[in-house]
């Protein structure tokens, strides 16, 4: 048995070792591994190359689990410790991350971060099959229902372990609480990823979970928090390395993001021109 520490985890995946009774293997990647509970609930062993995540085990050693395992590999978990395979991975000292950015802070400054980001040469993509949504207004105007109707109907959209409709969904969410105050936020974001990660992969609905609670990776972390202190450099080395995650993942969640926060800006610029309105 090979013995490997455990870098940093968040308090879910504390509760996930504790409470886990049949685990399995879901996906083996070079750089991370997925496991799956009887719950239905994902962790995601990755190395320090991806880093932080809502569900991820962030272990210090970079090694290939796709040559070390295989989806039939046995996996038992305790509340220090995790055996997968050939692996021990201990998790006792590992660094207790946090993943809920700043959202009371963002939000302070909800009026500056749109006009901030379009002054940035960001990518035009956009995936043809997401043009048409209006997802953006329903979050912007926190039309609940709306937003539960058209999240349905992007939920599952595409191909791959987080299809395209599901990671724009995602960047929509974080978009919504950074506009909204946390106690309409956390509301209108549950509600829309309750219903989206119900019509998708596990993978997927993990991350639009995360999503609805607040949750999200490092790499959004980093954005979040150039944006905070207004640091272009950061900003754009943030959004840069966020395009490149996946073929379109990346690229779909900042769609979503950027087209939230475009929609709301010129929301408010035009009760500003119409304040009778």
């Amino acid at each position: 048995m090979r013995v490997l520490n455990a870098l940093s985890l968040t308090r879910a995946i504390r509760d996930w070792l504790a409470d886990t009774r049949h685990p399995r293997v879901l996906h083996r990647f070079d750089r991370a591994c997925n496991l799956i509970n009887e719950r239905r609930e994902v962790l995601s062993i990755v190395t320090p190359e991806i880093g932080d995540g809502p569900f991820n085990l962030v272990i210090t050693e970079g090694i290939c689990f796709g040559e070390n395992l295989s989806s039939k590999s046995p996996v038992s978990s305790s509340i220090n410790q995790l055996t997968l395979g050939n692996f021990i991975i201990h998790t006792a000292n590992a660094k207790l991350w946090n993943p809920s950015p700043d959202w009371e802070t963002l939000h302070a400054k909800r009026k500056d971060i749109p006009n901030y980001l379009a002054q940035l040469p960001i990518t035009n993509y956009s995936s043809p099959i997401l043009q048409s949504s209006n997802l953006f207004s329903a979050l912007a105007n926190a039309d609940i229902p709306t937003a539960k109707i058209l999240a349905s109907q992007l939920a599952g959209l595409g191909i791959g372990l987080t299809p395209s409709g599901d990671d724009f969904i995602m960047g929509a969410l974080y978009a919504a609480w950074i506009i909204h105050p946390p106690e309409i936020a956390s509301i209108l974001a549950w509600e829309v990823a309750e219903t989206a990660s119900a019509l998708t992969t596990s993978l997927s609905a993990a991350w639009i979970r995360s999503a609805g609670r607040g949750e999200a990776g490092v790499l959004w972390h980093n954005l979040f928090h150039a944006l905070n202190i207004g640091d272009s450099a950061a900003v754009r080395s943030a959004i840069t390395k966020l395009l490149s995650v996946g073929h379109t993942s990346g690229a779909d969640a900042m769609s979503g993001f950027i087209g939230v926060m475009t929609v709301y800006m010129e929301k408010e610029l035009a009760a500003h021109e119409n304040p009778s309105r």
